[in-house]
């Protein structure tokens, strides 16, 4: 067995949604959510069929979001994975909803960081092992970045 890392392609302004279900139909489900829950967000979804053809399925409504997201989702090539990248809207806008789709597994990350994910490839394919989502810390907050988080939250309109 060999251990790689991908990195994950997000286009300036764009979060990812990172996870593993189980059926062919979560690409159009997804699809369905994405378009229902924020329906002025721009998204393009990739996904990796496991079985039969093994193809990477692909939808969206941005032919360059959806193009990102089924190369991404080709090089991890990891079974049933899916990459939805999402421009205009937030995942905490969508999250829940997608967990609620009765084939998704596993939510690995939803950020706007970097993210590599970690792959194991055996003979019979690749699988996630997890994901390195941004950077490590570099201290422990203090109350200049309580102020700061509590001011962004506000500026974002998450927080009254």
């Amino acid at each position: 067995m060999e251990l790689k890392t991908e990195r994950i392609e997000i286009p300036e302004g764009c979060n990812v949604i990172f996870g593993q279900t189980h059926f062919v139909k979560t690409v159009e489900d997804l699809f369905e959510i994405l378009v229902s829950t924020v329906p002025g967000a721009k998204f393009g979804i990739g996904f990796c069929e496991a079985s039969g053809h093994c193809l990477v399925r692909g939808e969206g409504n941005d032919d360059t979001l959806k193009e990102i997201a089924m190369k991404n989702a080709f090089r991890i090539g990891a079974g049933h994975s899916f990459i939805i990248l999402l421009k205009d809207a937030f995942p905490i806008n969508i999250l829940n909803a997608i967990k609620m789709c009765q084939e998704v597994c596993t939510i690995y990350c939803a950020t706007a960081n970097p993210v590599e994910v970690i792959l194991a490839q055996s003979e019979q394919g690749k699988g996630v092992l997890g994901v390195i989502d941004g950077a490590s810390p570099k201290g422990v907050e203090k109350e200049d970045g309580v102020a700061w988080r509590k001011d962004l939250l506000r500026k974002l309109k998450y927080k009254l």
